[in-house]
């Protein structure tokens, strides 16, 4: 197993259970999800978690997926950890300025449950 411990930043309390589900049956990884941005960039500078892959949402309250990127990608204990860019929706003009800040991949959000099995099963 390639990831052990899985971070998902979301504000969506729906989207973090439907991916959990979905991850379970595919991974045995440890998962945490953080709602709050701010809230999970305190978490991860402070190593109260450190996860070895993060699913980040890009539309959340507060601080967005960019502005939460560019500041993981600041801070030299946690830049180094693969970012996925997790959102229903990614502008193409949007991808290569994640990719510029260090992104790792992106992937639309599907609302279908076998397909985001599968996608997890190819990410992991």
């Amino acid at each position: 197993m390639k990831y052990k411990n899985i971070l998902q930043i979301d504000d969506d309390c729906d989207d973090c259970s439907f991916f959990l589900d979905a991850l379970r049956q595919v991974s045995k990884a440890g998962y945490v999800a953080i709602h709050n941005p701010v809230h999970a960039l305190q978490q991860l500078a402070g190593n109260e978690i450190r996860p070895d892959l993060i699913f980040l949402d890009i539309n959340m309250p507060v601080m967005n997926g960019m502005e939460l990127l560019y500041e993981i990608k600041k801070k030299e204990s946690i830049k180094d950890i693969p970012v996925i860019i997790f959102s229903t929706s990614i502008p193409p003009d949007v991808k290569s300025k994640f990719q510029n800040l260090g992104a790792f991949d992106y992937c639309i959000k599907p609302n279908d449950f076998s397909v985001l099995k599968n996608m997890l099963r190819d990410l992991l």
